[in-house]
């Protein structure tokens, strides 16, 4: 079933922001919005949300290693549901220890300089995050889909 879904990599100084195709199969990262004020940082994701027809926002939750929630991920979840409210849009959280490594390894790996490209480093786990959900939602339709003759 397709989805328009943004996925957000919510850090203290910026925002990645990713995106998905037409069937929800491949995610893609978007642009990396610099927080500012939260008025500003709104009016970016309103318009990139309404272009884009998004039906869901896909938030990167950094949990602690040990899984649990600590401060960091309180405040991404006090100013996802902020956004969320204001967008009227759901909220689907994902795990994203690591992303921001998996990034840096994969741009570092594409030979690209990761000191000179933070806001492609959050773009890049934005769309990591997103295509986890988007796997993660397409394996759970094929587990509850009956089995083909």
């Amino acid at each position: 079933m397709p989805i328009s879904a943004l996925g957000l990599d919510i850090g203290r100084r910026r925002i990645g922001v990713a995106g998905c195709d037409g069937t929800g199969l491949i995610a893609f990262g978007i642009t990396t919005i610099e927080r500012q004020t939260f008025p500003e940082v709104l009016a970016s994701l309103r318009q990139i949300a309404d272009d884009r027809k998004a039906q869901v926002l896909v938030i990167g939750l950094p949990y602690r290693m040990d899984g649990t929630i600590g401060t960091q991920a309180k405040q991404v979840q006090r100013l996802a549901e902020a956004i969320a409210a204001d967008l009227e849009l759901p909220i689907e959280y994902v795990d994203e220890r690591l992303t921001s490594v998996q990034a840096e390894e994969m741009l570092r790996a594409e030979g690209v300089s990761l000191q000179h490209n933070k806001a492609l480093i959050d773009r890049k786990a934005a769309a990591l995050i997103l295509q986890q959900w988007l796997d993660e939602r397409r394996q759970a339709v094929l587990k509850s889909s009956p089995p083909a003759e």
